[in-house]
């Protein structure tokens, strides 16, 4: 069941999202906070901008020479390339949930595609958000700012094994994660 604002609202007040705006900000910037059925994170100001376009990526050796690391209120994606970047806020998902990510339509009617893979049962930590820009030129980010809307879905059932029970590698991570093998 997708669960609204006042669910979100009470988990947030034992810890699910922190820091968490009660309502949604929109005057001057990509809107963020809570909104009727979700929570539009934001993006933080840390980014690793891919620049290796002559080679090959391989999420089983994912070289980070391939990224130059950035810091700053706007970040520029080159044409047809992507950036990594995290969210503002640390999320703690709930045994009995399941949280899924879908991009803000203002960033898309800019050619901007924000991937960011499910948010398990009892998965806790920073959201590494891939952005793609699929324009044939360059595309701002906004740093602190909206990036993306979460969808939190309540089970009808607790699942069997959450993320925690089999310590995902990707569990309680603190800062723009690449991909890993164990």
């Amino acid at each position: 069941m997708l669960k609204n604002d006042r669910w979100i609202r009470e988990m947030a007040a034992k810890g699910m999202i922190e820091p968490f705006s009660d309502k949604q900000v929109r005057e001057g910037v990509i809107s963020f906070g809570l909104s009727s059925y979700g929570y539009d994170m934001r993006i933080a100001d840390e980014f690793k901008i891919f620049t290796k376009h002559d080679t090959l990526v391989d999420p089983k050796t994912l070289d980070p020479k391939n990224f130059v690391d950035f810091k700053g209120d706007v970040c520029v994606i080159p044409p047809n390339s992507f950036v990594l970047g995290r969210s503002v806020e640390y999320f703690r998902i709930p045994r009995e949930t399941i949280a899924i990510c879908l991009g803000k339509s203002t960033y898309a009617r800019c050619g901007i595609i924000i991937n960011v893979t499910p948010l398990e049962p009892e998965w806790e930590g920073y959201v590494t958000i891939e952005i793609s820009n699929t324009a044939p030129v360059q595309t701002k980010i906004y740093a602190n700012e909206g990036i993306a809307q979460i969808l939190f879905l309540e089970a009808s059932e607790v699942c069997e094994t959450s993320y925690a029970d089999k310590s995902g590698k990707y569990q309680a991570q603190k800062k723009i994660t690449l991909a890993k093998m164990e």
